[in-house]
């Protein structure tokens, strides 16, 4: 089984990848957002209203354990990271990934 967190960094060095909350919701609106990947630590309300408008676009998103800080740092940043939005995975297996935890729950 593929590591989401993993596949992300890799999206982060090859592809495309924006961060913050503003700027998932603005792509997710777009459309042009291929997943969303939310930290366990992300507020609850803004995780909902990602959650919500993911489902009524049709994008998936994927929560996963690591709290921001642990994002962060997954994603090779100094920052704590709550939402990141993938718009091209570059190399990454990513969308794979997510799919594949998705058939296995």
């Amino acid at each position: 089984m593929v590591d989401v967190t993993k596949e992300l960094r890799r999206a982060v060095d090859s592809g495309k990848v924006v961060f913050g909350f503003k700027q998932a919701k603005k792509e997710v609106l777009k459309g042009s957002a291929q997943l969303i990947v939310i930290s366990s630590s992300g507020e609850r309300y803004r995780r909902e209203a990602i959650e919500h408008l993911c489902k009524s676009q049709g994008i998936p998103f994927q929560a996963v354990a690591a709290d921001s800080m642990q994002l962060g740092s997954v994603c090779g940043k100094p920052f704590p990271i709550s939402f990141a939005c993938v718009e091209k995975p570059g190399k990454s297996k990513i969308l794979d990934a997510v799919k594949q935890q998705k058939q296995s729950k």
